[in-house]
């Protein structure tokens, strides 16, 4: 049996900037599913998207996602992309499962939690506070970094990487310390400066961009203050419930958050292609 994509739909140029194209996944010319791929909207035409990939219930368990994720990959070859990235639902096992069997490395993951009545408290000693207009343009500069940092050790070239974290801390951060729904604070222990937060409020729940304890406070359980802190703005600002995104690989953040109750709720993958 021969399994193709043929386009149900023309090129798409979007407003966003981004190319798009549907298509439908044929086996001897009998449609089983659909495919939807496109560029990406902050690294450019040269990253494609997965954005959807659907085999019908009666030809799934056949190999028939994996020829068309397969087809799929030369299609944006054509395009003229060098890497392709998806995100996969944490309870879509089968898709995961499907994409990392095929090369694909997953980059981060977003979790989240359900928020009590009730704001944690924080240990005794330590403190939080709003960060000052002196701290903030240091921390924004080191943010960046550590951010871009981040992105390249995971596959993204050192420009598309720097261009993005422009791109996410001015969109994020219009206003700096004054934009809206946005909380960015110090953590003190017994006075002294130990790490920092980054909350937004946002209409889904609130979310945690950054945590960072100083270099030389760490060891000391104030990553699990911070997140504490977090949750106790979120509760005082009545949110319900609280996310954040982690980079793979980032272990002793991985196993705070799980032991702090977050849930992975998605995860972002990539492949390079060749």
């Amino acid at each position: 049996m021969t399994t193709t994509l043929r386009p149900t739909e023309p090129l798409q140029r979007n407003a966003d900037g981004t190319r798009s194209r549907r298509y439908r996944i044929c086996v001897n010319g009998r449609p089983v599913g659909a495919v939807h791929l496109g560029t990406h909207p902050v690294f450019g035409d040269a990253v494609a998207r997965l954005l959807d990939l659907r085999v019908e219930e009666p030809d799934r368990r056949r190999g028939r996602g994996t020829v068309a994720a397969l087809a799929a990959e030369e299609v944006v070859r054509g395009w003229g992309c060098r890497r392709i990235e998806a995100t996969v639902p944490a309870d879509a096992g089968t898709a995961l499962r499907l994409t990392t069997a095929l090369g694909y490395v997953v980059r981060n993951r977003n979790m989240d939690k359900r928020l009590g009545a009730v704001a944690p408290p924080l240990p005794e000693g330590s403190a939080g506070r709003p960060m000052t207009e002196e701290e903030f343009g240091p921390w924004l500069a080191e943010g960046k970094d550590h951010y871009a940092q981040s992105w390249i050790a995971r596959g993204v070239p050192q420009d598309e990487a720097r261009a993005k974290a422009e791109k996410d801390y001015a969109r994020l951060l219009p206003e700096g310390l004054a934009t809206p729904g946005t909380l960015i604070s110090v953590l003190e222990h017994r006075g002294a400066p130990v790490g920092t937060l980054w909350l937004a409020l946002r209409e889904d729940g609130a979310f945690v961009y950054n945590v960072l304890v100083d270099a030389a406070h760490r060891g000391h359980g104030h990553g699990r203050s911070l997140m504490l802190l977090a949750e106790a703005q979120a509760v005082a600002a009545g949110q319900h419930t609280i996310g954040l995104n982690v980079f793979a690989g980032n272990t002793p953040a991985e196993r705070l958050y799980e032991s702090l109750g977050y849930a992975t709720t998605q995860y972002s993958l990539y492949k390079q292609l060749v």
